[in-house]
C-alpha cells in the first residue's frame, strides 16, 4: 500500500514535471528562457519544451491602461513572461511644456513602437515602458522649447518627425523601433487662446477690408475702362455717322446738280431752237422761287420789290411768249 502511494506520487510528480516543461507561445509573441539565471534561448510561437526548475522564463515589465470607477484612466505596470512583438501604442498623459517665448502649453502625445530584439528589451533596460515614457516626455520638452508658440501650433508634422528620429536613435540600444509619434492636442492657456482668437479675428477683418478695397478698386477701374470704351465707341459711331451723312449729302448734291444740269441743258436746247436767251429764263425762275418763299407763312407780310426787279419781271412776258411759241 505504501509503495503504491509512493509510486503514484512519483508518477504525478513526473506528469507535472513533464507538463511544466511544455510551453505554448502565441503568434507574434516570444519568450526569453534563462538557465541557471543566464540567458539560454528565445522561444518562438508554437509548442516548445524546457527543463523545469533548470530553465525559467524571464519576465518583462509591461504597461497597461485601466479605467477606474470614476471613468478615469490609470496606468499600471505588470510583469509577464511573454513579450509581445506587435506594434504597441502608448497614450501618454498631458504634460506642461514651455515654449521658446515662455508660454506654457499642455501637450498630449501618442507613441507607436515595436520591440525588434526581445533580448535587448529585457537586459538593456530595467523598465522599458517607463523608460520610453520618460524619454518621450523629456525629448518633447526639448523640441517644444526650441520653438515659439505659433511654430508649435503650425509645425506638428515637423515636431512629430523630429521626435521620431530622436527617440528611434535613443531606443535602438533597447531593441525598440519607434514607428510614429503623434501630438494629439496642444492646449495653450485660456488668456493666450483669447488673445490668439482676437488676433485671428483682427487678421480676418483686415483681410476682408483689403479684399473689399481691392474689389472696389477693380470695380472703379473696370467702370472707368467701360466708360472710356463706351465714349470711344460713341465717338467712332458719330464719326462714321458724320462721314456717311456727308457722303450722302455729297451724293445728293451731285445728283441734284446733275439733274439741274440736265434740266438746264434741255431748256437751253429748247430756247436755242426759238432763238432766245436761256439766262433770262433761269434768272426769272430763281426770282419767282425767292418771292414764293418770302410770302409764305402764317403772318401777313409786306413785300417791297426793288426797282431792278421790274427788269427781271419783264422777262416773264418773254417766257410766256416762248412757251406759247413752243
Amino acid at each position: 500500500m505504501g509503495l503504491t502511494i509512493i509510486a503514484g506520487a512519483i508518477a504525478l510528480f513526473v506528469l507535472i514535471f513533464a507538463l511544466s516543461g511544455f510551453k505554448i507561445v502565441q503568434q507574434a509573441e516570444v519568450m526569453v528562457i534563462e538557465r541557471f539565471g543566464r540567458y539560454n534561448r528565445t522561444l518562438h510561437s508554437g509548442i516548445n519544451t524546457i527543463w523545469p526548475i533548470i530553465d525559467k522564463p524571464r519576465e518583462i515589465i509591461w504597461r497597461y491602461v485601466v479605467k477606474g470607477m470614476d471613468d478615469q484612466k490609470y496606468i499600471r505596470f505588470r510583469k509577464k513572461s511573454k513579450i509581445d512583438m506587435r506594434e504597441t501604442v502608448y497614450d501618454f498623459p498631458r504634460q506642461n511644456v514651455i515654449t521658446k517665448d515662455n508660454v506654457g502649453v499642455q501637450i498630449n502625445a501618442l507613441l507607436y513602437f515595436q520591440i525588434m530584439d526581445p533580448v535587448k528589451a529585457i537586459y538593456e533596460i530595467e523598465n522599458l515602458p517607463d523608460a520610453i515614457e520618460k524619454l518621450t516626455q523629456t525629448t518633447l520638452r526639448n523640441v517644444i522649447g526650441e520653438l515659439e508658440l505659433d511654430e508649435s501650433l503650425s509645425s506638428r508634422d515637423t515636431i512629430n518627425s523630429k521626435l521620431r528620429v530622436i527617440l528611434d536613435e535613443a531606443t535602438n540600444k533597447w531593441g525598440v523601433k519607434i514607428n510614429r509619434v503623434e501630438l494629439q492636442d496642444i492646449n495653450p492657456p485660456e488668456d493666450i487662446k483669447e488673445a490668439m482668437e482676437k488676433q485671428m479675428r483682427a487678421e480676418r477683418d483686415r483681410r476682408a477690408a483689403i479684399l473689399e478695397a481691392e474689389g472696389k478698386k477693380k470695380s472703379k477701374i473696370l467702370e472707368a475702362e467701360g466708360f472710356r470704351e463706351s465714349e470711344i465707341k460713341k465717338a467712332e459711331g458719330e464719326r462714321q455717322s458724320e462721314i456717311l451723312r456727308a457722303e450722302g449729302q455729297a451724293q445728293a448734291r451731285i445728283k441734284r446738280a446733275g439733274a439741274e444740269a440736265e434740266a438746264i441743258k434741255l431748256i437751253t436746247d429748247a430756247i436755242d431752237t426759238q432763238k432766245g436767251d436761256p439766262i433770262n429764263y433761269l434768272i426769272a425762275t430763281k426770282y419767282i422761287e425767292t418771292l414764293q418763299n418770302m410770302v409764305t407763312g402764317q403772318d401777313n407780310k409786306t413785300v417791297y420789290l426793288p426797282y431792278e426787279a421790274t427788269g427781271v419781271l419783264s422777262s416773264l412776258g418773254g417766257i410766256k411768249d416762248l412757251f406759247n411759241q413752243k
